[in-house]
């Protein structure tokens, strides 16, 4: 079976919020679609371990914001490598709260829905949640961002609970030095491009990064990172 097959689906990347009464968390995901348009309904696919899952079951409502291409790789990080079971995710990110009760993400957002659950389908390792819209609006006329543009433009890989997971993914192309890539989240650290968004100029090979230098995309310090 040739696995090349399903990377040509197309796919977005989105942030799902849920919870109720206090608790609340978002994730990434790459998986949602309109499913009817009158009435207007939508499905998202969300595994099982993750706790935004949880949140859905519990709440049975979720809101979905569709990111925009400028969305830095920091902030995809924090919804989509970090678990709401630890970390705080929305505490410094701007949102709104408006019919469902769940905050939506407003920052790095192009448009949003907000929807209560009509429906689930278990699929094994994810869930299939469908719901009704019950309000939706634009945020701003930036492009959307798809997951082949994260992909091959912005260097993302995807989380080990994500849909399109593949494990041990081969690297795009050979670098002039040894390349690391982060065992938390897949980063790879290019010593052609450097990191520049933290003052590590092109040609830095990883041996020579500060101690200090973390993932810039999980945070992960230098000890997880493996030679590619």
């Amino acid at each position: 079976m040739n696995r090349a097959a399903l990377h040509k689906i197309s796919y977005g990347l989105y942030i799902v919020t849920s919870g109720q009464d206090g608790k609340f968390n978002g994730q990434i995901a790459n998986s949602m679609f309109q499913v009817t348009s009158n009435p207007a309904t939508v499905a998202i696919s969300i595994n099982k371990e993750n706790y935004t899952h949880e949140l859905i079951k519990l709440s049975r409502k979720f809101v979905v914001s569709i990111l925009s291409e400028a969305a830095p790789m920091t902030f995809i990080g924090l919804f989509g490598f970090k678990s709401g079971r630890d970390v705080d995710k929305l505490k410094n990110v701007k949102t709104k709260t408006a019919v469902t009760g769940v905050p939506i993400v407003l920052e790095n957002t192009v448009s949003y829905m907000e929807v209560e659950m009509e429906k689930e389908l278990d699929c094994g390792t994810h869930t299939i949640f469908v719901g009704n819209i019950v309000d939706c609006d634009v945020v701003n006329d930036a492009e959307p961002m798809t997951y082949a543009y994260y992909q091959n433009v912005k260097g993302g890989k995807s989380s080990k609970n994500a849909p399109t997971y593949v494990k041990d993914e081969p690297s795009a192309a050979p670098h002039s030095a040894a390349s690391y890539v982060c065992s938390v989240c897949g980063y790879v650290y290019d010593p052609d491009k450097g990191d520049p968004d933290n003052g590590v100029a092109p040609g830095t090979k990883f041996e020579d990064l500060p101690e200090t230098w973390t993932c810039p995309v999980c945070g992960a310090d230098k000890s997880k990172f493996e030679k590619e």
